[in-house]
């Protein structure tokens, strides 16, 4: 579903990814753990088109996506792509259902539908009590499961986790990977999730390790 072919990033002098090939089938979950600096976040934000590759080609279903521009690869992102990141970047003079609701708004769908997909994700992730709270009322657990249900709004292809739990404790971590593997279940969900945790790693279809720019 999602295939990647010798993606190659330099800043300046400093080369990052070195010819990265990579391919996540529909319904896998997939993590890539190495050392900081190994480069995954960054092979994942070119995957998640935030960020451009110096060289490669990355196609997501029959899409070619590299070299979507400006509005429509804004447009192809919001409706294709859900990103979950460590911090869970939400708008804090929102509540946890106005967050949610924003990608489908942004993506000019029914705001009642929207609305009502919202809540049944809440709902789904044990959150349908905090709907009406704003963020800095929800724990760190409850913040990261608002971003996941917000990755969720638009039925994305894929959700990219850039070190989803790195800012939860070990137990918030583990239901956090816990919950990836039940949308899977219940979605057919596909997750590409940049960790450093090889615990939870292995709770994946597959791990692949990453060093000094390239999957080994």
């Amino acid at each position: 579903m999602l295939k990647a072919e010798h993606i190659t990033k330099k800043y300046g002098n400093l080369e990052v990814l070195k010819g990265v090939d990579i391919s996540v089938q529909k319904g896998e979950i997939v993590s890539i753990i190495g050392s900081s600096g190994a480069g995954k976040s960054t092979l994942l934000h070119i995957l998640g088109t935030l960020d451009a590759a110096d060289s490669g080609a990355i196609w997501l279903n029959e899409w070619r996506i590299d070299g979507l521009k400006d509005r429509k690869l804004a447009a192809f992102r919001n409706e294709h792509i859900g990103f979950v990141f460590q911090f869970h970047h939400l708008l804090p003079e929102f509540s946890a259902l106005e967050n949610v609701c924003i990608p489908g708004w942004i993506a000019g769908r029914n705001r009642k539908e929207v609305g009502s997909r919202a809540l049944a994700l809440l709902s789904l992730l044990g959150l349908a009590e905090r709907a009406e709270n704003k963020p800095q009322q929800l724990s760190g657990g409850e913040q990261q499961r608002v971003a996941v249900a917000r990755a969720l709004i638009n039925q994305p292809d894929i959700v990219f986790a850039d070190e989803p739990t790195g800012n939860l404790d070990s137990s918030n971590a583990r239901d956090l990977h816990q919950l990836f593997v039940q949308l899977r279940a219940e979605f057919n969900q596909t997750f590409l999730i940049v960790t450093h945790n090889e615990e939870l790693a292995g709770m994946s279809d597959r791990t692949l390790h990453m060093k000094d720019g390239r999957i080994v």
